[in-house]
């Protein structure tokens, strides 16, 4: 499968280590094209069975149906917007933790979450999916912990949308 990662940070690099490991080819979305570049031939190293992973800068058309949106919780919205008439049939997986600035609690409002939050931002029509916020970029970059597969939670109203990225999850080890 063919999946576009938003953003080149510490969760980019793990998720995309993962994702590679299962044979899928990757696109990155960066602000910094030579920060991109990098990860870009880092995964490209460890990718398995034909997967290949460029960069390109962000603002560049989404050519994926399962976007990750690796960036900040204070980025998700700018994104959602430079994105937005793109979005509809995608699956988007958010996998933030919405911290807020003291890091003592949380930044979404009071009865909500921050997977709520960035379906009410995105157009009707975008699968939002919630994954990776539990795991480590450490351990996903490795696979496991003391000898042990990781679990990835998965949440989502779309059934489909969930096992597609059951399906990545798994195949990545």
């Amino acid at each position: 499968m063919n999946i576009t990662i938003l953003g080149t940070g510490n969760m980019a690099r793990g998720i995309g280590t993962r994702l590679v490991a299962g044979g899928n080819s990757l696109t990155l979305l960066s602000r910094d094209p030579e920060e991109g570049a990098g990860l870009a031939a880092e995964l490209q190293a460890a990718a398995r069975t034909g997967a290949t992973v460029q960069a390109l800068p962000l603002g560049s058309p989404l050519r994926d149906d399962v976007l990750i949106l690796a960036v900040p919780y204070t980025a998700q919205a700018e994104i959602i917007k430079q994105y937005y008439v793109q979005l509809p049939g995608k699956i988007l997986v958010n996998i933030t933790n919405p911290l807020n600035a003291t890091y003592d609690g949380l930044a979404t409002p009071p009865g909500s979450s921050d997977a709520e939050e960035v379906a009410r931002m995105a157009p009707a029509g975008t699968r939002v999916v919630k994954a990776f916020n539990t795991t480590f970029a450490r351990t996903l970059v490795t696979g496991q912990v003391a000898g042990q597969s990781l679990d990835v939670f998965i949440a989502g109203d779309d059934a489909t949308a969930k096992a597609t990225i059951s399906q990545l999850v798994e195949a990545g080890g």
